[in-house]
């Protein structure tokens, strides 16, 4: 997996669309522009200016062994398995506070969307959601995600493939992981002086 100090690429990935795409590419393995524009509905030349700004950046290439000719692009995350920031490096750094501040407001945003349309009556497509308490210790939880991780990549990389971008019955679907200590009965008032959580350990 890529790690990423550089609040540049954080800003970068913290677009919606943009990492609309990342996570389309990581759940396809590849897909064209036009793949991309089909599945977020937006035009053609939008998908195709947001992959090259993530290319501009290193976060995705062209798959010239998967074009059917040169005029064929076809693109791919530059790492397979993902990429990650290193948050206190990322703070260390100029512009990095506004830079996070920019990205984490973007993930509580789409966190808030995932529930939302969790728990929206109705709908054509199965959906789970679910909320455990368990008690374990730092080393345990690392445990318990890097268990989780692996299962979701079993599946991941078994769907992926070829018949990612076309009409197979399958659609793009969200696991979306936390696993943190419960929080305390009182919410705290001002949300910038909670240290920023740290995405990777050392």
């Amino acid at each position: 997996m890529a790690t990423y100090d550089d609040p540049r690429i954080l800003r970068a990935v913290a677009h919606p669309t943009r990492n609309r795409i990342l996570s389309e590419l990581s759940a396809a393995g590849s897909l064209r522009a036009a793949d991309i524009a089909r599945l977020l509905d937006v035009p053609a030349n939008q998908a195709s200016f947001h992959l090259r700004q993530l290319a501009k950046y290193g976060l995705v290439e062209e798959a010239p062994d998967e074009a059917r000719d040169r005029r064929d692009r076809v693109w791919r995350l530059a790492d397979e398995e993902g990429i990650n920031f290193r948050t206190g490096d990322v703070l260390d750094r100029p512009g990095g506070r506004a830079a996070y501040a920019v990205f984490q407001r973007s993930a509580v945003a789409w966190g808030h969307h995932l529930v939302d349309q969790a728990l929206a009556p109705g709908g054509d497509h199965a959906r789970s959601v679910s909320e455990h308490a368990v008690r374990l210790t730092a080393e345990e939880s690392r445990e318990l995600s890097s268990e989780i991780n692996a299962v979701v990549e079993h599946w991941r990389r078994r769907t992926q493939g070829p018949h990612a971008g076309a009409d197979d019955g399958r659609q793009t679907y969200s696991v979306y992981q936390l696993i943190q200590p419960m929080p305390g009965a009182a919410e705290p008032q001002d949300r910038a002086d909670v240290p920023a959580p740290t995405h990777e350990d050392d």
